[in-house]
């Protein structure tokens, strides 16, 4: 699934103008010094110096550092993303997991970054649920063209494959930093295959 790490380049997501530019800034600025100097380093005071909007805009709209990352996830979930369609529940989710393990070692590291600081901000934590439950929505397809297909059974549930699928590249990646090997996204894409069937 597409990366958290997008909202950087996102000024087209909402109506342009003033309020859009400002936004962005703000957005890039978050993200450099998330990067750079983690959860801590974010702050409105912070923010507000790197991004050249002045510190009461910053407070007045994003009030503190959690309601900044939020606003970061939320960009991410505004973008137009679509799930990949090869043809083939496998192939389907071997690009999904391609595009999960592109997210986690992009570099700089923007969605391992944001993927950090949801640990330590409540609201950066539920913006992130928001964005997986909107990526797990829209993933979904995959299944659902899969049972159309004949390639599994109509009850089969979309997160479950989606999860079986796509959870382990998160662990092997974020939680054990394990190496990226040549078959990591094929290898749980064939696993999520297997929960299906």
């Amino acid at each position: 699934m597409e990366s958290v790490a997008q909202p950087v380049s996102s000024g087209a997501a909402r109506p342009g103008g003033r309020t859009a530019r400002t936004r962005e800034r703000v957005l890039a600025a978050i993200m450099a010094i998330l990067v750079e100097q983690g959860f801590d380093g974010v702050t409105v005071e912070a923010v507000a110096g790197r991004s050249g909007v002045h510190r009461t805009t910053v407070y007045r709209r994003w009030r503190d550092t959690g309601g900044l990352l939020a606003d970061a996830f939320d960009a991410a979930r505004e973008l137009p993303w679509e799930p990949p369609d090869t043809g083939t529940l496998l192939g389907d989710l071997i690009e999904v997991n391609r595009q999960v393990v592109a997210a986690l070692t992009e570099r700089p590291p923007i969605a391992a970054a944001l993927i950090a600081a949801s640990f330590r901000s409540p609201a950066a934590a539920r913006a992130l649920r928001d964005f997986w439950e909107d990526r797990f929505a829209r993933a979904g397809v995959v299944v659902s063209r899969a049972a159309g297909r004949g390639e599994i059974g109509a009850d089969v549930e979309a997160r479950t494959v989606l999860v079986a699928a796509c959870a382990p590249v998160f662990y092997e990646i974020v939680l054990m930093r394990a190496p990226v090997t040549d078959d990591l996204a094929e290898r749980y894409a064939r696993a999520g295959v297997a929960a299906a069937r």
